[in-house]
């Protein structure tokens, strides 16, 4: 018994550490204090302050235009690049499995600092000296961050699917890319999904890839591509973080809450009804 309440203690703590700084945020995004601490009573003003400021919504669109795209690149290469390596010889599949875990495990100041060196080389050498840096370049480093963790969410869907499903599909008449389209996919679906929202995430909050491969582009015309980690760090640099920014955070919490919990009751509610179903098929048995 003493055991139980201590473990739950413990995990009790590490969630108010976790949460609690995101909760001190919100509630001070419902007062028009500058600083956070600061409580001049309830009052909206930053929310209506948000959305009429430029430049953090400038800094948004941007990072949500780079994480949707990057995040959708990155699914569809790490999807067909875990297919085409489990379906390779065993030796194959296993030098591109571990080249594959050196993006994930190496330090990201090392990523970012090699995509800079490859475009700088690439811009002086091929290019005539001019500078590659801008949108394109920004998605490629988003890219190759998130894809490596895409294919680690389609591989065990991948060894866990029936190999002869495949194989079945090309027997009675389908061609390779309909029995990937009708058997593959279909089944290795949770995966590719999760792949989707992590890479979406990775995008969302990447500091230093986005730092050392920005140039120009998207929303912020001919000046530098501004993201929100950005944006922060380089007000942080001149002073205090706009206070705006904490709406900004509490309806970014309150949206991934929601999709979390209106997820979870839409997987519960599917286990119940195969529960059911199983129940049913047994007893009429």
């Amino acid at each position: 018994m003493v055991k139980k309440i201590l473990s739950y203690c413990y995990i009790y703590i590490i969630l108010l550490f976790l949460y609690l700084p995101v909760l001190y945020l919100m509630v001070y995004s419902f007062t028009a204090a500058e600083l956070a601490g600061q409580w001049q009573g309830f009052s909206l003003q930053l929310y209506a302050d948000l959305f009429t400021n430029k430049e953090i919504m400038v800094a948004l669109g941007n990072t949500l235009i780079l994480a949707a795209i990057s995040s959708l690149v990155s699914t569809v290469v790490g999807t067909l690049g875990a297919i085409g390596v489990y379906y390779c010889k065993k030796g194959f599949r296993t030098l591109i499995e571990n080249v594959n875990q050196i993006p994930v495990v190496n330090a990201e100041i090392v990523l970012a600092m090699s995509l800079t060196v490859m475009f700088v080389f690439l811009g002086q050498n091929f290019f005539g000296g001019s500078s590659l840096f801008s949108f394109w370049t920004l998605l490629a480093g988003h890219c190759v961050l998130a894809t490596p963790f895409v294919y680690l969410n389609v591989k065990p869907k991948l060894q866990q699917m029936d190999p002869a499903l495949y194989e079945a599909a090309m027997d009675l008449g389908c061609s390779p890319t309909k029995a990937l389209h009708k058997v593959v996919v279909p089944q290795i679906m949770p995966g590719i999904l999760s792949g989707l929202l992590l890479s979406f995430t990775l995008s969302l909050d990447d500091f230093i890839v986005t730092a050392f491969t920005r140039g120009p582009g998207l929303l912020s015309g001919q000046a530098q591509i501004e993201t929100l980690s950005t944006l922060v760090q380089a007000k942080i640099k001149k002073g205090a973080v706009p206070p705006e920014m904490r709406a900004l955070t509490t309806i970014i919490f309150l949206i991934v809450l929601a999709i979390v919990v209106i997820y979870s009751i839409k997987v519960n509610a599917k286990n119940k009804d195969g529960l059911g179903k199983h129940a049913k098929r047994r007893a009429t048995k």
